[in-house]
């Protein structure tokens, strides 16, 4: 399900099994949606195209890059009301709901599904072409993706309904955050929960229900399962994807340590002091061995807190299945 790094990715639409008479939907929303901009434009015409005058049309000239650009923002805005307009008069026909329905168009759940997706397809096109990504945040948030503007999706295939993100999101290039599944006859449509500070690496796949917890790292090529429950401060790898480590790289606030300093050698000291003991001269034998020894020793103490947080996961995954 991945795509290659030169493709473009960004907001999700699914394009598959598309009927001939949506087609209808595509011609009016384009249409429609550049209307506003063949106003703006001729109005423009107006207002700065005349012959007679002693700077014009110099001014016509000098200034249309400028209006191309905007533009291209109006048709991309008019897409997206207007689209939403037609998804609201849809969603009070059909609500979208989560569950798993059958693959058949007699289905109403999944003939709706079809449609949101049909309409959705031609703004969300526009506004990922668009070389500034606040386009694809007001695609996200316009579509009922709960994100913040901190967050970095636009590497990753998200897709456009029931996902819900925290705060300081990053995904990897290619990575997939999905809502929707189809799988053999059935569609399954699950909402997906990604808390804060959550790193999602290159390529992964976050199946639909799955819920990240915050602090949490889902390491490159994972895969989660359907409504899969990661927990929060930790690192999950493979396919399914199961309990690496705690992750401890979001314990380190290394900016808080390190607070105010006047030069490099006291951001040095400090630097060693907290977090690693170096030597630029020889040490000595009996130095080599007790900084082996406490190397051990913290490696120790990191292993039974990790046995001990790994005891209380399943425990709680017990509780969960229950």
């Amino acid at each position: 399900m991945s795509i290659p790094n030169t493709m473009p990715m960004g907001p999700w639409i699914p394009a598959v099994l598309v009927k001939k008479k949506y087609l209808g939907i595509y011609v009016f929303l384009i249409w429609i949606s550049c209307i506003p901009a063949t106003l703006l434009f001729w109005f423009y015409w107006q207002l700065t195209w005349d012959l007679g005058g002693p700077n014009r049309p110099i001014h016509f000239y000098i200034y249309l890059p400028l209006v191309f650009f905007l533009l291209y923002v109006v048709i991309v805005l008019s897409g997206l009301i207007f689209s939403k307009l037609m998804l609201l008069i849809v969603n009070s026909i059909r609500k979208p709901r989560t569950g798993t329905f059958i693959r058949n168009i007699l289905d109403k759940d999944y003939k709706y599904w079809i449609l949101r997706n049909t309409i959705k397809r031609w703004p969300a096109w526009l506004a990922h072409r668009f070389p500034l990504p606040f386009l694809d945040n007001i695609v996200f948030k316009m579509f009922g993706v709960k994100t913040k503007f901190s967050n970095s999706l636009f590497e990753g295939w998200v897709d456009t309904e029931f996902i819900e993100f925290g705060e300081n999101v990053i995904i990897g290039q290619g990575a997939i955050i999905q809502s929707t599944l189809i799988v053999g006859n059935l569609l399954i449509i699950r909402k997906t929960v990604i808390g804060s500070d959550v790193r999602i690496g290159t390529h992964a796949i976050v199946m639909p229900g799955t819920h990240i917890g915050d602090n949490t790292i889902l390491a490159a090529n994972s895969v989660t399962t359907v409504e899969q429950v990661l927990r929060g401060n930790f690192i999950y790898m493979g396919i399914p994807a199961s309990i690496i480590k705690p992750n401890f790289f979001s314990e380190d606030y290394l900016e808080d340590k390190m607070s105010h300093v006047k030069s490099i050698e006291e951001v040095r000291k400090k630097y060693e002091a907290t977090y690693l003991k170096r030597y630029d001269k020889e040490v000595k034998l009996k130095e080599r061995r007790e900084f082996k020894k406490e190397k051990k020793e913290d490696e120790k103490k990191r292993i039974e807190v990790e046995i001990e947080d790994a005891d209380e996961y399943d425990d709680f995954e017990d509780g969960f299945n229950i």
